[in-house]
């Protein structure tokens, strides 16, 4: 008879979250909860942050809310250390929180590419710089997921400094698992097609159903098709994957984005 596996595979872990109070990020964070993990959820809105931590709560889960501004080196590094602090440790994160920018090139101004790449690069960096200088200090090793998008290796007319970010994180990770898989920290990132997030509302309903006609799966992702990747990133069952931009997209990207 096969040995069961424990249904709770992120018991006595300790995780961070950043952009956990809405979307991808809080379906992570409750996804990693429920796994027995104590969670972190961190952003810029408190009262979205404590209502993850109450829906956590609520099932038994072990949660605790920090807000923070990624573009800010101050405040990661305070996220870190407060995450430290709070549980002892840091065995994964997942880095999430980025902004979006969208239009033409002519009309995205210079301020509004910096304040892209202030957050989806520069802060992630930040973000994996101090995740891993926590992880190599208590010396047991870690996972880092980021979000990065289809956008990072596709092409869509109006995003050009949000492609530009996330193929830069693409980029970044190759590097960063070299770096610290001796210390056996994994670094991965997660790539979504278009999702259901307060980030894409307002999307029109003509573009929803143009991409769902494209989609292999033929529907738009919800928030937990992203999560739940993201959270079996940071469990033993993806222990020997690294260095690598995930695709979850439904089948979107297969015959070439539209």
């Amino acid at each position: 008879m096969s040995e069961r596996k424990d249904w709770r595979p992120m018991a006595g872990r300790v995780v961070l979250v950043t952009g956990g109070g809405t979307g991808i990020g809080r379906a992570a964070a409750l996804g990693l909860a429920r796994k027995g993990a104590s969670v972190v959820v961190a952003g810029r809105r408190q009262r979205e942050l404590d209502g993850v931590v109450a829906e956590i709560g609520a099932f038994g889960g072990l949660a605790a809310a920090i807000a923070a501004d990624i573009s800010d080196e101050a405040q990661v590094s305070s996220l870190v250390k407060g995450t430290v602090e709070r549980f002892g440790r840091l065995d994964a994160a997942f880095n999430n929180a980025a902004i979006t920018s969208y239009g033409p090139i002519e009309k995205v101004t210079a301020a509004e590419f910096d304040s892209v790449m202030a957050t989806n690069v520069r802060g992630v960096w930040l973000l994996i710089q101090q995740e891993v200088i926590a992880m190599r200090t208590h010396g047991r090793g870690g996972a880092i997921v980021n979000t990065s998008s289809i956008a990072a290796t596709g092409g869509n007319a109006g995003l050009s400094a949000y492609g530009a970010g996330k193929g830069a994180l693409d980029a970044m990770i190759r590097h960063v698992a070299l770096e610290v898989g001796g210390d056996g920290i994994r670094i991965n990132n997660v790539s979504p097609g278009l999702t259901r997030t307060p980030m894409t509302d307002g999307t029109p309903d003509q573009m929803w159903d143009a991409v769902a006609r494209h989609t292999a799966l033929k529907r738009i992702a919800d928030p937990e098709d992203i999560g739940d990747v993201a959270v079996w990133l940071c469990t033993d069952e993806a222990r020997f994957i690294t260095g690598q931009s995930i695709v979850v997209d439904g089948g979107y990207n297969i015959s070439g984005m539209r």
